[in-house]
């Protein structure tokens, strides 16, 4: 007989025998177009579906009659139903009954609306993960009642009721559940006690107990069949570990013992069961485990040894060609999408997902894969489980096998919409095909192509030649002192011994070394590059996952010798703060710094997962921010992407951002226990943030302190805040000025934000420290000095209440524009000038100071606010600008600088200033040998002696 007439034959005789047991029993066969048009393809493809309706011949007309075979599940309806039908079960024998019953007839709707192309995928694995969900959260109600009932209620130290804790991993936690899955949990409890019985057990005994009597119910084979195998292999221990763990050990044994496999299987981990409460406690004690807060490239390296042990065990089984471990798989597409999400899912919290579907749409969202190899993987992903639902639903069997026999083979091909089974191994072919193509791209192990140019050097970790062999491959590779070189090397290694780097990470510096040579010896400087890259290296030895990064990434490395030989700023940021790496990972990033809009979606997406509480997170988001886009302008400026003029607009943006953001982190903070205050002009907090000196001229550079002034706009006396814990305006914004210094200036393991100057506030550090607009203007009009409004000249809003700010310009505008004697001024300006010579100008041996000497950058500034002040009540444009370049601009345009004074003093500050980020960034002393830059202080003297000196 031909394999299609047999098929059409089973049908047949299949509907026959489920015909006579209707007739046994009373029923009528049911008349539905829906039944007539699908019954024989769904029978041909599941052996079960057929089979249960047979065993069970009410089954198929209750779900006819009440539309749930047409209709999709709604939310919760598992559960409800199930809970209908446990009403008045007493113990675990009829306990065990109900839930096979229920299962078969859920199953069999959910077979059937799959093979007959009424529920899509999703809905199929959606459906089958509600069903177990509703097994296990039901069976579980009903046994930790009864079992309370026996041996008394668990409680812990403090007497509160205990409830168990359960994990659904794999596809049950993903919510992605087969048609024939085990479902793999793990138990567990909130804390240390005991029951209330009259024989008191521990905690751990009781919910042993309990997981041991949930396992009976679903999992024991009967004539009846099963509810779910339950595999418990996945919990701390293994096998070998008890069954139900309280929460503290399992934290102690993840954040101790567990192996990197079980970071992977807790991606999917979700609570099925139990305490909610106590589960989002015990997911959020979990999260930092799996997702680690840098970037995890030993995640690669681990998971492609999980991989080759799998092809190891499926060669040794014969099993190649298995849909879901074989090669081009489920299980490879499963690997790629969580390989990034565990490299990335700490940084990037969008990645934390436990479905791969979505996971594959965020990476090609997010230009992680390029858009078009994740859809071909999202298909490739759908198809295979299609597959793998079909080839389980034909027996109701836990099967990846294709079939071997003839007739299997075009049931499983008809079921897929081929014709045979030739047209169907051609589409499932192209799908794995695609699939292990992107497998071996993302786990091809690295450097294979640089093996051959790096073999000189491929033992030098090791030592396991004699020193003269490695000092002559060092000398012909291009180092000065090779001896030096080696010993340095050496040291290296000392320290990594000394440091208990294990196995892994041995190795994993066995294959660095040689390519940290290689790249050195390619700079202009080997010695001086190898050296400040062996720094970094240095200072991640106890961090493999940093030296898995570098290997799975050598771009990194390779960004990393080049900047290093350019500053040695570069180095030491990142050996402080070696997250920063991860900037070097991707050049069209690194090289293109960004500008204010896309800095503060930068730092929204840093801050938005963390909880509003969470200040000491928020503090080191905050730090990562500002460090990462900082560096991201240094490599810019350096390699001459960006002009000088640019750096410090865009250093300048990156603290605006980071002080708007402290500001609102601060007020909400405050206004949460307080309210707001009341009776203030303005909006929001009511609190203006200014920005003297270099963040108020736009002209901030590498390590600039930032000089704040914090004004509010309450004047009423004995104002209060709104809230259900008022205290007087005053205070709170005392409190909130003291928060925002704390929140900047605290040390944390990512260091300061920025250093602070309060200085320059009215009376300075004997001021006070925030006072109101009001009161600030009255001092400015009445009692400041000629020097603070000169340092007027140079302040603007950079953070708060935008009514204020417009206020505070009318004041500055005022201020700035008052008539003043000329004479007596240009004395003021130049007394200041002189004095603060005398008190900061290294100007010595040879070395002149850029900033303070004379000729320097603050003679210019001084000259630029002298006349902003000498002429702004004839010429109110000066007032308009806070930055030099423009006020000279300004000046040369209201033709009140004589001569080529405006062209030369400009030209002069841009290559002081040049002079001065070049210094920061090779982190010397802001200061120039005296024979240079000769020509444009000597400008600067001349414009000083002709504007300032009699």
């Amino acid at each position: 007989m031909a394999a299609a007439d047999e098929l059409i034959a089973g049908v047949v005789e299949q509907r026959r025998v489920w015909e006579a047991a209707l007739a046994e029993q009373g029923l009528t066969v049911p008349t539905h177009p829906l039944l007539e048009r699908t019954l024989p393809g769904v029978w041909e493809a599941s052996d079960y579906v057929a089979k249960s309706c047979i065993r069970y011949p009410d089954i198929l007309p209750q779900l006819l009659a009440s539309g749930r075979l047409e209709a999709a599940c709604a939310s919760g309806e598992p559960e409800r139903l199930l809970a209908a039908e446990l009403e008045g079960v007493t113990d675990d024998r009829s306990l065990a009954a109900v839930l096979r019953r229920f299962r078969h007839r859920e199953l069999v709707r959910i077979i059937w609306r799959d093979i007959a192309a009424l529920a899509g995928l999703e809905e199929t694995l959606e459906d089958l993960s509600a069903l177990a969900d509703a097994c296990v959260g039901h069976s579980l109600r009903l046994l930790h009642g009864w079992l309370t009932a026996e041996l008394g209620t668990p409680r812990d130290a403090a007497g509160a009721e205990q409830y168990l804790v359960v994990l659904g991993m794999g596809k049950l936690g993903a919510r992605e559940l087969n048609l024939s899955s085990d479902i793999d949990l793990i138990f567990a409890y909130t804390g240390v006690g005991q029951t209330d019985g009259r024989r008191p057990l521990t905690n751990e005994q009781f919910f042993v107990r309990l997981a041991q009597r949930l396992i009976q119910a679903l999992d024991t084979n009967r004539a009846d069949g099963f509810v779910f195998r339950v595999d418990a292999r996945l919990r701390p221990f293994g096998d070998v570990g008890p069954l139900a763990m309280s929460f503290g050990a399992m934290e102690d044994y993840y954040q101790s013992q567990a192996r990197e496999w079980e970071r992977y299987a807790l991606i999917k981990a979700r609570v099925v069961a139990g305490d909610p409460a106590a589960g989002e406690r015990l997911m959020a004690m979990l999260r930092p485990f799996v997702y680690r807060r840098y970037l995890d490239f030993g995640a690669i390296e681990s998971l492609r040894d999980m991989k080759r042990m799998i092809d190891k065990e499926l060669k040794r089984k014969g099993l190649a060609d298995n849909i879901k471990l074989g090669p081009g798989g489920i299980r490879e597409i499963e690997f790629i999408g969580q390989t990034f999400q565990l490299i990335r899912g700490g940084r990037d919290p969008e990645l934390q997902l436990s479905a791969i579907q979505p996971v594959l749409q965020r990476l090609g969202e997010k230009d992680l894969l390029p858009a078009q190899t994740a859809q071909g993987l999202g298909a490739a992903y759908r198809y295979l489980r299609r597959v793998e639902n079909r080839l389980q639903a034909w027996q109701d069997r836990q099967t990846h096998a294709l079939p071997e026999d003839a007739v299997g083979r075009l049931r499983l091909a008809r079921t897929m919409g081929c014709t045979d089974w030739e047209g169907f191994c051609g589409v499932l072919e192209e799908h794995r095909r695609r699939v292990q193509a992107e497998f071996d791209r993302v786990f091809a192990a690295p450097h294979a192509e640089e093996e051959p140019r790096d073999r000189p050097f491929a033992t030098l970790w090791s030592g396991s030649a004699d020193d003269g062999h490695y000092l002559e491959q060092l000398a012909q590779a291009g180092f000065k002192d090779a001896g030096t070189v080696l010993r340095r090397l050496r040291t290296l290694r000392d320290a990594a011994l000394r440091k208990g780097l294990g196995r892994r990470g041995n190795d994993r510096m066995a294959r660095l070394i040689p390519l940290v040579l290689h790249l050195a010896a390619g700079t202009h400087d080997p010695d001086l590059v190898l050296e400040r890259v062996l720094r970094v290296l240095e200072s991640v030895l106890s961090r493999t996952a940093y030296l898995a990064m570098l290997i799975e990434h050598p771009i990194i490395l390779s960004q990393l010798a080049q900047l290093a030989g350019m500053s040695p700023w570069f180095t030491d940021r990142i050996v402080h703060h070696p997250l920063l790496l991860d900037e070097l990972l991707d050049p069209r990033r690194l090289y293109a710094p960004l500008r204010r809009a896309d800095l503060e979606a930068e730092l929204d997406s840093l801050l938005a997962p963390l909880a509003d509480d969470d200040l000491e997170q928020q503090m080191e988001r905050l730090r990562q921010f500002a460090q990462g886009n900082i560096l991201r302008v240094a490599a810019a400026d350096l390699t001459d992407v960006i002009p000088l003029m640019i750096v410090s607009d865009y250093l300048t943006e990156i603290a605006e951002v980071a002080v708007s953001r402290v500001l609102a982190l601060a007020s909400d903070h405050l206004q949460a226990r307080h309210g707001r205050p009341g009776g203030i002009a303005g909006e929001g907090s009511g609190l203006l943030v200014l920005g003297y000196g270099k963040l108020g001229g736009l002209e901030l550079g590498y390590g600039s302190d930032l000089d704040l002034v914090f004004l509010h706009g309450s004047d009423r006396v004995n104002a209060e805040t709104r809230g259900n814990r008022p205290i007087a305006n005053d205070q709170f914004y005392l409190r909130l000025g003291q928060r925002m210094i704390h929140i900047i200036t605290t040390r944390t393991p990512s260091g300061q934000l920025y250093a602070v100057d309060m200085r320059l506030r009215p009376d300075g550090d004997k001021g006070m420290l925030v006072r109101s607009l009001k009161s600030f203007a009255s001092y400015q009009t009445r009692e400041a000095w000629t020097w603070e409004h000169q340092a007027l000249v140079r302040a603007r809003p950079v953070a708060g209440d935008r009514v204020l700010a417009e206020r505070f310009g009318q004041v500055r505008r005022e201020v700035l524009c008052r008539e003043r004697e000329p004479k007596q001024l240009r004395l003021d300006v130049r007394a200041m000038r002189e004095r603060m010579r005398k008190n900061l100008d290294r100007t010595r041996n040879g070395w002149f100071d850029l900033k303070q000497g004379h000729g320097g950058i603050a003679d210019i500034e001084f000259m630029v606010q002298y006349l902003v002040l000498r002429w702004a009540a004839r010429y109110p444009a000066l007032a308009d600008w806070t930055d030099n370049i423009r006020l000279l601009e300004t000046l040369a345009r209201c033709d009140l600088l004589p001569g080529t004074a405006a062209a030369d003093l400009t030209g002069a500050y841009k290559a002081l200033r040049a002079a001065y980020h070049r210094s920061a960034l090779q982190e010397q002393p802001t200061r120039i040998p005296d024979n240079r830059l000769v020509g444009p202080r000597e400008q600067v003297r001349a414009w000083w002696r002709e504007l300032m000196e009699d």
